[in-house]
């Protein structure tokens, strides 16, 4: 399997250079995961599959979808990919590497998970502050105009935000100088991860069922559906940050209530 990887590595670093694989190859690699990984979401709403693992019974739209779309790749090409162009001199700067040997295993998920554990971190601070008044009015409004998210609506968001938020996905590959490969594979856990929590479905196999501390689609759903000043549940990935600072407590509660619920139904049966 190393063997494969790297001879599939060698192909890419023979042919192309590495200013196109740092930029172009990321900025595509980020399309086809994002739009492969969120369109699913929106046959399953129009055809009404799956239904009963719906978080929310309210549909959007095609008008709402397709306005989110075209947004979306508006976006994506006006302001991702320029970011991304103009920020390979700093991961240059920072160390990032394309050369083989590609980096051992051990090392790609102490990067991930050091990742992971900062962005959610950054992430949380970020998103609460985009909940105060003016910046909720002018910025993060944009993203809320979808109470009930579908998969793609998780990169619906005003330019500011893209930028101001996305500096949580990038500051731990820009603080440990990472192969390319693992800032690849970074991109593609972060993309399918936040897609799923916007996906407005929590399935038997969702990864919040296995996950300790993982929030996912339940979890952020309940942050869409409330107001801005109650909503809670800032977190991107985890819950514990929720949790330490008491932003969660109006999400526990409603658990609580349901678990007391389902309780009593399943005793009167």
């Amino acid at each position: 399997m190393a063997s494969l990887l790297e001879s599939g590595w060698q192909y890419l670093i023979t042919h192309f250079s590495e200013f196109q694989l740092a930029c172009l190859g990321s900025f595509f690699i980020h399309e086809g995961v994002f739009f492969l990984s969120g369109l699913p979401y929106i046959f399953l709403e129009r055809a009404g599959w799956l239904s009963k693992h719906k978080i929310q019974p309210k549909n959007n739209s095609p008008a709402a979808q397709e306005k989110c779309i075209t947004r979306l790749l508006l976006y994506h090409f006006g302001v991702n990919l320029p970011v991304m162009l103009v920020s390979y001199p700093v991961f240059k700067h920072m160390g990032m590497k394309i050369s083989l040997p590609l980096p051992p295993w051990r090392v790609v998920l102490a990067q991930i998970s050091f990742y992971f554990i900062l962005e959610d971190f950054v992430f949380y601070w970020g998103h609460r502050i985009l909940h105060t008044k003016w910046l909720y009015k002018h910025v993060h409004s944009v993203h809320h105009e979808y109470a009930t998210p579908f998969g793609l609506t998780s990169e619906y968001a005003h330019p500011a935000e893209i930028l101001f938020l996305g500096f949580a996905t990038i500051i731990g590959p820009a603080l440990t100088g990472p192969h390319l490969s693992t800032l690849w594979l970074w991109m593609v856990l972060r993309v399918l991860e936040t897609v799923e929590a916007h996906s407005g479905y929590h399935f038997p196999w969702s990864p919040s069922n296995f996950l300790p501390l993982y929030g996912g689609a339940d979890f952020h759903d309940y942050h869409h559906r409330l107001l801005y000043t109650k909503s809670g549940n800032y977190s991107s990935t985890f819950t514990y940050m929720d949790w330490i600072f008491g932003t969660d407590k109006g999400y526990r509660k409603l658990k609580a209530l349901q678990s007391d619920e389902d309780e009593r139904s399943s005793k009167k049966m």
